[in-house]
């Protein structure tokens, strides 16, 4: 009986520290798996994992110790697939619910048709650019500028050192502005 009180203790409080992170770990997964379905495997295998796991974590980030172990699943997963040449694009007005990342539909009530038809350019020709980054650059982006960790969280996620952080960051961010160059000198349609 004292098993099952700490189990629902455990499941409690697990509920309450780590799944307010679904979200982050999601984000992190669907950018490396670059596949909603494979996406949502590796996270459903990660919280798996983070649950077993979760009476050996001590007081810390959380939300550091849980992408973690999203990255470590991610790595186990390909490993077990290896089927990265099959991926498909992602489309973040498609595999995203704006509300759960902050920003607002561009179909809303007083949104110009305009405006719409340019952010979701915007968001496909950026998420493109994402994709071809090198995997290595591609995690440290998602992880500073869409999830807006600290250079130190993020060497904790993706156990390096701070330096490589930083250094990883510039040579991504670097890449990102030359894949998307071609797009603001000639257009919208650089990246096709």
């Amino acid at each position: 009986m004292d098993g099952n009180l700490d189990n629902h203790d455990k499941a409690r409080r697990f509920e309450t520290v780590v799944m307010p992170h679904l979200n982050a770990a999601y984000s992190l997964a669907r950018w490396l798996t670059r596949d909603h379905n494979d996406a949502e495997d590796v996270v459903q295998m990660a919280f798996l994992r983070a649950f077993r796991f979760f009476d050996t974590f001590r007081d810390g980030n959380v939300r550091a110790w849980l992408l973690t172990i999203v990255r470590r699943t991610y790595y186990t997963w390909l490993r077990d697939h290896r089927h990265e040449d099959d991926d498909v694009g992602f489309d973040e007005l498609l595999h995203s619910d704006n509300d759960a990342i902050g920003g607002a539909s561009p179909f809303d009530a007083g949104s110009n048709p305009e405006t719409a038809a340019a952010s979701r350019d915007t968001r496909r020709i950026v998420n493109q650019a994402l994709e071809k980054l090198p995997r290595a650059y591609r995690e440290v982006v998602v992880l500073k500028d869409i999830e807006n960790m600290s250079y130190k969280e993020i060497a904790e996620v993706v156990e390096i050192p701070i330096g490589t952080v930083m250094s990883r960051l510039a040579r991504g961010r670097k890449l990102l502005g030359d894949y998307l160059q071609p797009c603001i000198e000639g257009g919208a349609n650089g990246l096709q």
